[in-house]
């Protein structure tokens, strides 16, 4: 019997964006349902009651939610191609380290970026830039963050890029040329079609976010 898998999100989220590029670099057909936010689905509901947040990969009727969790799902479930997780033990390690390490900063100080003002969005973008130093650190003079080869800390950081613009453009900074190496590694990522059919354009997601900030007041 064919997989049946099923993708719940919603297209701005980086962290819907992450399962998408895991199941294009696998090949992996799916269903992509979109969902309100504002209104969530029964099928959510049913499918992560604690959190009741999207992404929720559901594949045979049987759901897994929480990103980081449902991308090493997929690179269990569709172990033969593309490999996201290197085989040797530490490694592995190495690299759930640093894409905790991208969940625990770059959404939460992204945020403060865009919802605040003065001397707190000034500290939020100081944060932000040496949030992209350390990982321009980790990356060095890699093409990618595990090598040679895309994989799982790339699938966790890239769809953040699709935020840059919202930030700078919110903070008024460049991170270009402050981490250029950073932004070289984010194009060349772009190269790859798994990543480009998978993540909007930095203009799509800046636009929604400005019309959700004068909703808010904090444009």
């Amino acid at each position: 019997m064919a997989d049946q898998v099923v993708l719940l999100d919603f297209w701005p989220s980086p962290f819907g964006m992450r399962l998408r590029i895991a199941l294009a670099e696998k090949g992996v057909q799916y269903e992509y349902k979109d969902e309100d936010l504002s209104n969530k689905s029964p099928l959510l509901l049913q499918s992560n009651p604690v959190h009741k947040q999207i992404p929720v990969l559901i594949h045979n009727g049987k759901a897994v939610s929480e990103s980081l969790i449902a991308v090493q799902y997929i690179d269990e479930v569709w172990k033969d191609k593309a490999p996201l997780l290197p085989s040797d033990p530490h490694l592995r390690a190495h690299a759930r380290f640093w894409a905790d390490y991208v969940d625990k900063k770059m959404y939460e100080i992204g945020k403060k970026v865009w919802t605040t003002k003065g001397e707190e969005q000034d500290a939020a973008k100081k944060e932000f830039l040496e949030c992209i130093s350390v990982l321009e650190g980790e990356l060095g003079d890699k093409p990618y963050f595990g090598g040679k080869t895309f994989g799982f800390v790339d699938v966790a950081l890239i769809p953040f890029y699709t935020w840059f613009s919202v930030y700078e453009k919110f903070g008024n900074f460049s991170v270009e040329a402050e981490h250029p190496k950073f932004i070289a590694w984010a194009k060349r990522c772009l190269e790859k079609e798994s990543v480009s059919k998978s993540i909007p354009d930095q203009q799509k997601v800046y636009d929604l976010v400005l019309e959700m900030s004068k909703k808010l007041g904090t444009e």
